[in-house]
């Protein structure tokens, strides 16, 4: 009886044991294979909807850049300029859909142009080891393509046709805008050569900077502006508080644009790296509105001037956004320093030519953006200096070129400019047939505004 039991009792023992060997080896297997797909599809969807929440970040960028060039610009022209912002987004966003994506993203291999298609191409697995999926990256791009439009805006206020306007949105938006990113983003010549622009000095803010420079060229300056003897007329925007409020608004903003560009949330080394975008935008922000303070106080007087400081923050913000993932603190301190003196700089230079844009946006964007491509080389290994300066110059160059040329197209066929007498009545009245100050009657002119 004894024998019998302690049969039984092995026989037990040996199916249990079987039974954990076989669970080993085939079901463990399983869970191998099963919990880093969990994993990773957790992962997937962490860093897409980071990635969707930067991009909403970056698009609420508009209502910034509305507001900087409602606040420094006259209120007759209000509307004008909101309406300007609206389509930058509005039309801006389905030539980018329609034409810019499959440009920017073509795949050619001559690494200048090709054209993949129309629309969003269709995903037709999940790549879990590729982020983020197509439909999220289109909706952070196109934010990007509206940044850039919208940069034009401001320079050009005051004076220029709306529908002339919206020719140039949509050239920048679904034609030059996609091929400067193709050129570096999309895996193109620059990208081959080593050139290293993380979020868009040079592909976003240089590109809107030099188109805004032309169009001011080819616009000439707000009636008003400048004597004979070459000296220039003081012309404040008519609310400085909307201006600020505007730039807040893109500080934060600037938290999608610099971090976001990183693709990615999940892991220690992404989410070091995040941090540290985000760290290094804030330094340099602060650091460029600090110096453009200092050198508002010295060329007032000892008085120091709101607009410029608020100019000096921009600038910092746009010369570290080249670099923000591969330099330190204190580098990106530096940069936000010298970018907040080269703004300033930039802006006595416009007057010294003759060249007048309301709202700095050439110093800011144009100038500042090619500092950050330079300033990648010189604060960090990522990229060598002498591609760096190439990259910058063609983006530059590039922009400027193409612009000019639309520019003047426009101009020779009498569409650009709007009338004198459009313009000193305000473009809200003579362009949309309404005012945005009803209550103080006219051009709708607040009072203390310095037109």
């Amino acid at each position: 009886m004894l024998k019998l039991e302690k049969k039984r009792i092995f026989r037990v023992g040996l199916t249990i044991t079987g039974l954990v060997l076989l669970f080993a080896s085939f079901g463990g297997t399983v869970f191998a294979q099963e919990a880093p797909t969990q994993m990773d599809e957790v992962a997937f969807a962490i860093d897409n909807l980071t990635m969707f929440l930067c991009a909403v970040l970056v698009l609420f960028m508009q209502a910034g850049f509305a507001m900087v060039e409602v606040g420094f610009n006259s209120g007759k022209n209000t509307i004008n300029i909101l309406f300007k912002n609206l389509m930058d987004m509005g039309l801006g966003a389905l030539l980018y859909f329609l034409f810019g994506y499959g440009i920017m993203y073509s795949g050619a291999s001559n690494g200048w142009f090709g054209f993949a298609g129309f629309g969003i191409p269709e995903q037709l697995g999940i790549n879990l080891d590729y982020l983020p999926h197509i439909q999220t990256d289109f909706l952070f791009q196109v934010a990007f393509a509206a940044t850039a439009a919208t940069i034009v805006s401001g320079a050009v206020a005051g004076r220029m046709q709306f529908r002339s306007y919206l020719i140039y949105s949509a050239v920048i938006t679904g034609f030059v805008y996609p091929i400067s990113g193709f050129w570096k983003w999309g895996g193109g010549w620059l990208d081959v050569m080593g050139f290293h622009d993380f979020a868009g000095s040079l592909i976003v803010h240089t590109v809107g900077g030099f188109a805004g420079l032309a169009g001011a060229i080819v616009l000439g300056p707000r009636l008003g502006k400048f004597n004979k003897d070459g000296s220039s007329n003081p012309m404040p925007g008519h609310n400085i508080t909307a201006a600020t409020l505007g730039v807040f608004i893109l500080l934060i903003g600037w938290f999608g644009f610099n971090p976001g560009s990183v693709l990615a949330m999940m892991g220690t080394k992404n989410t070091i790296l995040v941090v540290l975008t985000a760290v290094n935008t804030l330094l340099a922000a602060c650091a460029g509105s600090v110096t453009a303070m200092l050198a508002s106080t010295f060329l007032n007087k000892g008085k120091p001037d709101l607009g410029i400081t608020l100019n000096g923050m921009l600038a910092g913000l746009v010369g570290i956004t080249a670099n923000a993932d591969v330099v330190s603190n204190m580098s990106a301190v530096a940069i936000g320093t010298i970018a907040g003196f080269l703004v300033v700089g930039g802006m006595i230079l416009l007057e010294k030519v003759k060249i007048d844009d309301p709202v700095g946006a050439w110093p800011v964007h144009g100038l500042c953006g090619i500092w950050g491509g330079i300033a990648t080389a010189l604060f960090s290994d990522a990229a060598p200096l002498g591609v760096q300066i190439i990259g910058s110059l063609v983006y530059a160059a590039w922009s400027f070129a193409l612009m000019m040329a639309l520019f003047a197209v426009l101009n020779r066929i009498g569409i650009l400019r709007v009338s004198e007498k459009e313009e000193l009545e305000g473009l809200d009245l003579s362009e949309h047939g309404a005012i945005n100050y009803p209550e103080f009657g006219g051009a709708g002119i607040l009072p203390g505004s310095g037109d």
